[in-house]
């Protein structure tokens, strides 16, 4: 079983968002249980919009390691956890309990710094992370824009691992949320479904890299598929 924890300490950094939207991309073809740990409730809004029940959500402020186990014996494939913007208890359970740590992050110079804090925790407890620049203005002749670019190469300075596509602001991404779906239920052919399909690439892509490595394969640092 895999677990995906969204982290940061920045609120409005899209933890939320991309919780939703990489969910219904694994609830599709797997069992997939989401835990909404942030009191703003704004994943358990999400899923009461929704007209199905896949993938499961459970609304709880601990016992997060309690709810894992239980899901592992239930037979789910993914978790996803989606934490307050702070670094209480509740956010160091759910690092510690994930195979791999979400950190998303505008372009902006509180968002840099606010994730200094949430890798540094991922660190400390060991677990594999990535940072993805989510809400990012458009690309522009397959280049990053100047504010994109500058926070890539000051993730990259420090040896963070970043993504390397990013989540545009896009209108696809919002309104999907508020019909309560996910944006390739909503607007399969959308630019937003698109960044969303790739960036769960990748997320696979590195778990199986990290569940290798930890049965046994060489043992190397996390970095998430381009």
């Amino acid at each position: 079983m895999n677990v995906i924890a969204f982290a940061s300490r920045k609120g409005g950094s899209g933890k939320s968002t991309l919780a939703a939207h990489l969910s219904t991309q694994a609830a599709r073809p797997s069992r997939t249980l989401l835990i909404d740990c942030d009191p703003q409730g704004s994943l358990t809004l999400w899923h009461k919009l929704r007209r199905t029940e896949k993938p499961k959500l459970v609304s709880v402020n601990r016992g997060i390691v309690e709810i894992v186990k239980a899901a592992k014996r239930e037979g789910y494939e993914w978790v996803f956890i989606d934490t307050p913007p702070n670094q209480s208890a509740v956010v160091s359970e759910a690092i510690r309990a994930a195979t791999l740590v979400i950190i998303p992050a505008r372009a902006t110079v509180f968002d840099m710094m606010a994730v200094q804090e949430t890798i540094a925790m991922s660190r400390e407890m060991r677990t594999p992370f990535a940072v993805v620049l989510n809400s990012a203005p458009p690309r522009r002749d397959d280049a990053d824009s100047p504010i994109v670019a500058q926070a890539r190469t000051g993730l990259n300075g420090l040896k963070v691992p970043v993504w390397g596509g990013q989540v545009t602001s896009r209108t696809s991404l919002a309104l999907s949320l508020a019909s309560g779906a996910g944006v390739e239920e909503f607007a399969p052919e959308s630019q937003g479904s698109v960044e969303i399909n790739r960036l769960w690439t990748a997320i696979e892509k590195s778990v199986r890299a990290i569940n290798g490595a930890h049965s046994g394969g060489a043992h190397v640092m996390h970095r998430l598929a381009a």
